[in-house]
């Protein structure tokens, strides 16, 4: 068979699939043919509990048996997906006579179709095929769309009806750019006004075109800080003015990063909005560090709280006694300036002195450091150490589970 293919996207929308084997090939080519709304029946005595899963969900038809002569008939596409290469030919076989287009998983240029390695960016579908060297299509395949979504590849606009918002805000992750959502990211490339937080994730700001408009909404903690009402005029202003606003925001923008609120500015001024969200550094930071926040047998619940108000402020709506009853995980959020009020009132509320305890100060960067601590002697050691803000607390049993990476204190 000739390596020149013709490439071509088929429409499987309610039309039958046989796949024929049901093991790791199956379980990853399954997926994309089950979003196309294929009618995909697999044939095969066993399956990955994957596969299973998915039968078993109902997206997908299971015939717990072998391959037989005829499994074909009223296909449209098959694919011969079994480890015994002479069943995988038997297939091919019965494809050829029943001119159904079939594609061999063990010998890609046996088959008379082949996948192409597939890759999705805002509506487009990037196929590449390499006649028959499949890690090559992969690689091929990964540039083209990594550029597509940094840029560097120029995309038309989006047809009509499929324009972007006025405002889209966007969870950066934990610091780490590389840590950014995909569509994160493909947005930040086609904005044309970029309002960004201390800790979004700035070394993405270096890859926008020149002509992009960079807003600092910098809201250093207990120092200067950009007024919520100047911020969300901002994004109005901009949007209103035809402007396509990304509100790059560090973390996730709901979870104490105020961004329901530019939300709801948004909307009651007409504009529309759109949420991306983001890994938040609650969980993220932790576990780069080594820190998981649940263990089995060690911690059944975690609690992320805020620290920005001191115990027993008026405005505070934190249960700390509460929080020293609990004996799982608490993930404590701009925290180190009040760390030894925080200690204090929950050892006062029954936590106890030698509950382990991680800082981890600037998590995800070159610059992350993590201390290790108890609860009871957290405060002067951090303070000692001089750790500080941003860093994520991280209080209860499963700080002091699993090895010390190096970078500890």
């Amino acid at each position: 068979m000739s390596e020149e293919h013709y490439l071509v996207g088929l429409d499987l929308a309610g039309r039958r699939v046989v796949m024929v084997g049901g093991g790791t090939v199956a379980q990853r080519r399954l997926p994309r043919l089950v979003g196309a709304g294929a009618r995909v029946e697999v044939i095969s005595p066993s399956t990955t509990p994957s596969v299973s899963a998915m039968a078993d969900a109902g997206e997908l038809v299971w015939h717990r048996r072998r391959y037989a002569d005829g499994d074909l008939e009223g296909a449209w596409y098959a694919l011969a997906c079994t480890d015994d290469p002479e069943v995988n030919a038997e297939i091919c076989a019965e494809a050829e006579r029943a001119r159904v287009f079939c594609v061999r998983a063990d010998s890609g240029i046996d088959g008379s179709a082949v996948t192409a390695a597939v890759g999705r960016h805002d509506g487009l579908l990037v196929g590449v095929l390499s006649g028959g060297q499949p890690l090559r299509s992969a690689a091929v395949r990964d540039g083209i769309v990594d550029a597509l979504q940094t840029g560097d590849i120029a995309d038309a606009p989006p047809p009509h009806g499929d324009e972007l918002p006025g405002v889209a805000l966007v969870g950066g992750g934990p610091g780490d750019p590389e840590l950014i959502t995909v569509r994160g990211r493909r947005l930040l490339a086609r904005a044309d006004v970029v309002v960004v937080d201390r800790l979004g994730p700035r070394e993405l700001l270096d890859e926008l075109p020149p002509e992009v408009e960079v807003v600092d909404a910098a809201k250093i903690p207990y120092g200067r800080a950009a007024n919520q009402d100047v911020i969300n005029s901002t994004l109005i202003e901009r949007a209103k003015a035809g402007k396509f606003v990304v509100r790059l925001k560090g973390g996730d923008p709901y979870v104490f990063g105020r961004g329901f609120e530019e939300v709801l500015a948004c909307v009651e001024a007409g504009v529309p909005v759109t949420t991306v969200p983001g890994i938040t550094s609650a969980f993220a930071v932790p576990a780069v560090a080594g820190v998981p926040v649940t263990h089995r047998g060690v911690a059944h619940e975690v609690v992320v709280v805020s620290g920005h108000l001191p115990p027993g402020h008026e405005q505070s709506l934190v249960d700390w006694d509460a929080l020293g009853r609990m004996r799982g995980t608490i993930v404590l959020m701009m925290g180190v300036e009040r760390l030894a009020r925080f200690a204090e009132v929950l050892l006062a509320a029954g936590r106890p002195a030698d509950t382990p305890v991680a800082v981890i100060e600037d998590g995800t960067m070159r610059t992350e450091r993590v201390l290790r601590s108890t609860l009871d002697t957290v405060a002067a050691e951090a303070a000692e150490a001089g750790v500080r803000p941003p860093a994520v607390i991280v209080i209860g049993p499963v700080a002091g589970v699993g090895p010390h990476p190096a970078q500890d204190l």
